[in-house]
């Protein structure tokens, strides 16, 4: 198969181009293509940022976010990604305030670049998706919102935290009602919302998250509790003895009056990477295209508070959502590559023309086409996954334990009667 072919009007006999003398400074021509190399991979913003991963990942944050500095003087393409690995880092290393404030800048961003800029899409039909402003995948925005929901909920501002759960489940809403998008709310949005309504001890709507929580993901385990215990709480007989059919080991009681309850949220692994793929758009005609590659084999983590140990239950696979997400995007991807396709032979068509010079054209192709490639910028400080454990506890401070792959992180967490404590916990 050919990955690269000259079209056929740079190459006809009638081409103005046949007349073209050769080459006569080929060292020239070899400069231009080792600068449009080197441009090409300067604004690599991925291979850049491998340091900051690489500290981030082994809980040194400090020198995370000193790296990442460094970044804010590169290419004003990639400021959405340095702003949300700078959120996602922030929220990690547990400054909440700062990583909320963060956060908000990206999602105003966000926002900003979803309006096409026509001069910035042509750009990029004459060289790659790279030398564009990175928007974003839509699980990636809507992973802003769940981020700072569990800021807010670390924060103890639980009404700021329920208006991101509220803006996740309405853009999701969106994207499939009224751009037909193929997408499932997301399960932690939803379980998260239940934690928070349970704590302001509002049981409808507290039994209406979990609920759908547990239909986005049926196999939450003992995370159903709270679920069966609100369904006999608000009456909702025909709903309580589904769930007790569903979940004949879980067995529910009411909260005692010196009870309080613990939520530890694990932000567990690594989110998948993007590497290149080819695409047959036409026999023998090859396209370079994103696929997401997993960087995590999953893994449930042990979370010990007093003296009461748990298995943690994955709510929601970020890796499974961004593949989803991802190939719904292809076919839009794939109309875009054989659009810059003709774009470029346009514009080495008319080279040709200009100097009467077929080589010329064929050489402009070439050198538009020689690096273009798919775009493999992602939000690579995301979870894979996100797990969940719950306790029941007296009243008191407490220190959390989580172990997964021979890890150990801790956290500390104050349970209050009648109250839901959350704690949110980062794991590699």
């Amino acid at each position: 198969m050919e990955r690269l072919r000259v079209p056929v009007e740079l190459r006809m006999r009638s081409s103005p181009f046949r007349s073209l003398r050769p080459l006569t400074n080929p060292v020239r021509s070899l400069g231009l293509l080792l600068v449009v190399g080197w441009l090409g991979c300067a604004g690599d913003y991925v291979a850049r940022t491998r340091g900051v991963r690489q500290a981030y990942e082994s809980n040194d944050y400090p020198r995370a976010l000193s790296l990442l500095d460094g970044e804010a003087k590169g290419p004003e393409l990639d400021r959405l990604l340095i702003l949300m690995d700078r959120g996602m880092i922030l929220h990690s290393a547990g400054k909440y305030e700062e990583s909320v404030a963060v956060l908000a800048e990206a999602d105003r961003l966000s926002q900003q670049l979803d309006v096409v800029s026509v001069s910035e899409e042509a750009k990029a039909l004459l060289s790659n998706e790279r030398q564009r402003a990175y928007r974003g995948e839509d699980f990636e925005k809507l992973m802003i919102s769940v981020l700072q929901a569990l800021n807010y909920a670390e924060l103890g501002r639980d009404d700021d935290a329920l208006v991101e759960v509220r803006r996740v489940n309405e853009r999701l809403r969106k994207m499939v009602v009224d751009e037909k998008k193929p997408y499932e709310q997301l399960a932690i949005a939803r379980y998260l919302g239940g934690v928070l309504y349970e704590d302001q001890q509002e049981w409808d709507s507290a039994f209406i998250d979990y609920q759908a929580a547990q239909k986005l993901q049926p196999r939450l385990g003992s995370l159903a509790e709270p679920l069966i215990r609100l369904a006999k709480l608000t009456d909702r007989q025909d709903a309580y003895r589904e769930l007790k059919q569903k979940y004949p080991e879980i067995e529910e009681r009411p909260l005692g009056r010196d009870e309080g309850q613990a939520v530890v949220i694990i932000e567990a692994g690594r989110s998948p990477e993007k590497q290149t793929t080819q695409r047959e758009y036409q026999p023998g005609k090859l396209v370079d295209l994103p696929v997401y590659r997993d960087r995590w084999l999953p893994a449930s983590a042990s979370v010990q508070v007093g003296g009461d140990v748990r298995t943690a239950v994955t709510v929601t696979s970020i890796q499974e959502v961004a593949k989803v997400h991802l190939s719904d995007r292809i076919g839009r991807m794939l109309a875009k590559s054989l659009a810059g396709t003709a774009a470029k032979a346009g514009v080495a068509a008319g080279a040709g023309a200009a100097t009467k010079s077929e080589a010329v054209g064929v050489v402009t192709f070439l050198l538009l086409s020689a690096f273009t490639a798919a775009d493999l910028r992602s939000w690579l400080s995301l979870p894979a996954e996100f797990q969940v454990a719950r306790f029941r506890l007296a009243p008191g401070h407490y220190r959390v334990k989580i172990q997964l792959r021979g890890a150990t992180t801790e956290k500390e967490i104050e349970v209050r009667p009648r109250r839901v404590a959350v704690a949110v916990a980062r794991v590699y």
